[in-house]
């Protein structure tokens, strides 16, 4: 025990470290900063990875990062993920509840996906009532969704050269939007009825949407589009 200026304080050993406990009246208290939140959509190229870095020094040297797109500020992060091989709208955030509410609340995700031969009526009813694809191993059956033809092709800028398109037989559009969403769930859900998914894209999240955007372009989002998407659900 000691005193300072009249008030006590007090000592105490620690591990063999001394350490002063001022009294109340001697702490400073540092006032919280208040981050501005921000929020970005953008549209995925094919090829890239929807992560801003990675600590893999084989991957950072070989793989596409979104920080080639854009300087964003720091603490931003990806809200959901397209894998390597999908493109389209992935929007972008530096508030985590955002972040948390967009994936976990049912959120409606939109997505074209360019099939491998012509899609049947059969087909389209059984992704619409929900099909049995493989999950980490196990079996998992899709929620019902919204699964329907596209009666013309989407005007999106020319396919990558690596994907394999009409190579062997017709193709055919669907859209599919989904309230979940699991690993490559679009691709298993078209594989397990027989028309595999060869071109994939998102191209809307509640209601942010791709619209005319091109691969690499980046956009704000008003706060007030975020809250739009949240009021979907």
């Amino acid at each position: 025990m000691f005193k300072v200026n009249g008030f006590r304080g007090i000592r105490m050993v620690l591990k063999g470290e001394i350490l002063t406990v001022l009294p109340s009246s001697f702490l400073i208290f540092t006032p919280m900063i208040s981050i501005k939140k921000c929020h970005f959509k953008l549209y995925k190229p094919f090829g890239m990875l929807s992560q801003l870095d990675s600590n893999d020094p084989k991957q950072k040297r070989k793989k596409l990062f979104l920080t080639g797109l854009y300087e964003f500020p720091a603490g931003i992060m990806p809200i959901g993920r397209l894998d390597e091989k999908s493109e389209g709208l992935l929007l972008m955030t530096n508030d985590g509840k955002i972040s948390y509410a967009i994936n976990r609340s049912g959120v409606e995700k939109e997505y074209y996906a360019q099939l491998d031969g012509i899609i049947s009526d059969e087909a389209i009813k059984f992704l619409n009532q929900g099909v049995q694809i493989g999950i980490e191993g196990k079996k998992y059956m899709t929620r019902p969704c919204t699964a329907r033809r596209l009666d013309e092709n989407p005007h999106f800028s020319a396919a990558n050269t690596k994907l394999r398109l009409g190579r062997h037989r017709p193709t055919s559009w669907i859209s599919i939007t989904l309230t979940e969403g699991k690993f490559r769930q679009v691709r298993k859900m078209t594989a397990a009825v027989s028309f595999p998914t060869l071109r994939l894209v998102r191209v809307r999240v509640g209601s942010i949407t791709l619209n005319t955007m091109h691969p690499g372009e980046v956009k704000t989002v008003a706060q007030t589009q975020i809250d739009a998407t949240l009021l979907v659900v």
